[in-house]
Formats: C-alpha cells, structure tokens, sequence
C-alpha cells in the first residue's frame, strides 16, 4: 500500500489561508518527498468556487496543473507526481498525449495521468467550453489518448464508479480512482458494477489498478482528535462544519488514531487498492494544519507499510 498526498494549491488551501504561489506549492511538494510520502498530486480547474462545500462563492485561485507537475518534476526527485484529474474537454487528447510523454521524461517517469470528465459548469462556460454529456465525451476522449498514448504514464479514469465511468476504465484505462468520501462497504457495492463491466469486456478486474482519496484527519487519540477537528472547523471556509458532530463527518473518511486509520488502510488493501491519496484539510486539495504531515508521515506511514 502507497500514501499520496493531495497537494494544497488553491487560495483556500493552506493553513495561514494566505494566496496560492507556485513556489509554495513546490515547497510542499519537496517536504512531502523528505517526510516519505510515496507521491503528490493536483488537480485541474482554471478557478474555483467553494459553494458545493458549503463555503463561500468567491472564486479561488490556483497554478494551471501540467504546470504544477512540471514545476515539480523539477523540484523532487523520487516522488511520483500526479492528475486527480485533468479536465478533459480543456485539452486536445493528442496535444495531451503529447504533453504527458515529455513530462514523462522530464521526471525520469515519474508521472501519473489522471483524466476525468469535470463538473464545474460555470468554468466551462466562461471559457466557452461546451458541458454537455461530459461522460459520454470522456469515453471517446480516452479511446482517442489511448491511440496517441501507446507507451507513456499510466492513464487514470476518476469518477464514482456507475456502469459509465466503469465502461471507461474496463476499455481504455490502466486505472480507476475515486475521492473524497468512501467506506470500504461502499467501495465493495462499485466494485461490483466495475466486475460486470470488466467481463463484458473481456478484461481481467484484477488488472485494474485501484486507488482512492480520502479527506483525512489524524489524532494521537480520541480527544486529540476531537481538539483537531475543532480545530479544522474553525479553519473551515464559511463556517462549512459548524454544527457538523466529528463522528458524523468521520463516517466516509479517513479520521481517527494511527491505529484506526490503518485498520480503515489495510480493509481497503483487502480490496485490491494500492494507493490512498490523504487530503488533510475540510476541502480538497487543501491542508489545515501543518502537524497533520508530520503526523501522518511519522505515524500513519510506518504502520500501513508494516
């Protein structure tokens, strides 16, 4: 079992909730890989809002993601770097595939590539990007990268897991990812639908690799964990966990002692997953607390490699 960590790259994101630079971003890149993380990843939006989370409507910054990879392809040098996902309407799949082999490269192969379907419409619009049947333009999207792709990144499908995204990744993908909320019950019931469509076509479930993402949120014990969400909630843009119960928003997600998170790691693991992207922070790809990678990489990560 690897442990990813979803880099903070939004204006949102960081714990002083001060702006998104590309050198910050880097820099959490670089401590990642010193404190023994087995990858990074970022995602793709030209801008965002926080109102699906339940924060406020201002639009959020961040770095365009291929260039996020390369900035830290160039600043590491063991750690795998990652797409949890690029937008796929935002790029041609030949000019991607083209893109992906040359930062392939320049990372020594260090790349993932993870492409999705999208689901912010307002920044479709705003650029003029058509949002209509999104899955459906995903399907011939990564047939067609696959074409220009032969060898090059593993390719990643993200999305719950329905027939559709299933169809996706049992055709054209090496591997299938889901965030940010998932219990191993719930993660069993898709890997069902994933089983079907595989052997409709033709394809080995077990050569599908599995990865998931999981909002997470470590404690040395049960009233440090309770001090640390407390903690998150006030870090928490717009008040979006007031009145929210810890144990109600620990449900789906990765929270709890070192022990109890590995117990969650290694059910997971049962089910052929090999990688957990940690998110530590209320929204994705942000982080509120610094003492949340040390916590992680000093006592999660030696008892999941155990």
């Amino acid at each position: 079992m690897r442990i990813g960590l979803a880099l903070p790259h939004y204006d949102f994101s960081f714990p002083d909730r001060e702006p998104v630079t590309l050198a910050r971003v880097m820099d959490y890149a670089r401590r990642a890989e010193a404190l023994g993380f087995d990858s990074v990843w970022v995602s793709d939006h030209l801008f965002l809002d926080l109102a699906k989370y339940g924060g406020p409507p201002d639009r959020q910054r961040t770095p365009e993601a291929l260039g996020m990879m390369s900035a830290i392809a160039a600043a590491t040098e063991r750690v795998r770097i990652g797409s949890l996902v690029l937008c796929a309407p935002f790029r041609n799949p030949a000019v991607l595939a083209h893109q992906a082999r040359t930062l392939q490269e320049a990372s020594g192969g260090r790349i993932e590539l993870g492409i999705g379907a999208g689901w912010y419409q307002t920044e479709f619009d705003e650029a003029g990007i058509d949002y209509e049947k999104p899955v459906a333009r995903l399907r011939a999207y990564a047939g067609t990268l696959r074409e220009h792709l032969p060898d090059g990144p593993p390719v990643w499908i993200g999305g719950k897991g329905g027939p559709r995204i299933a169809r996706i990744v049992a055709e054209h993908a090496e591997g299938w990812n889901v965030v940010w909320v998932q219990a191993p019950d719930g993660y069993r019931a898709r890997l069902e639908i994933l089983e079907k469509v595989c052997a409709a076509a033709g394809r080995d479930p077990a050569s599908v690799r599995r990865s998931i993402g999981l909002s997470t949120l470590l404690g040395t014990d049960r009233e440090d964990l309770a001090a640390r969400y407390a903690a998150l909630q006030r870090w928490a843009p717009g008040g979006a966990l007031d009145g929210t119960p810890l144990d109600d928003w620990a449900a789906e997600r990765l929270v709890g002692t070192p022990e109890s998170c590995a117990a969650r790691i290694h059910a997971f693991a049962e089910l052929g997953v090999e990688e957990i992207i940690v998110g530590p922070g209320s929204l994705p790809f942000s982080l509120y607390d610094d003492e949340q990678l040390d916590l992680i990489a000093g006592e999660l990560l030696p008892r999941v490699r155990a």
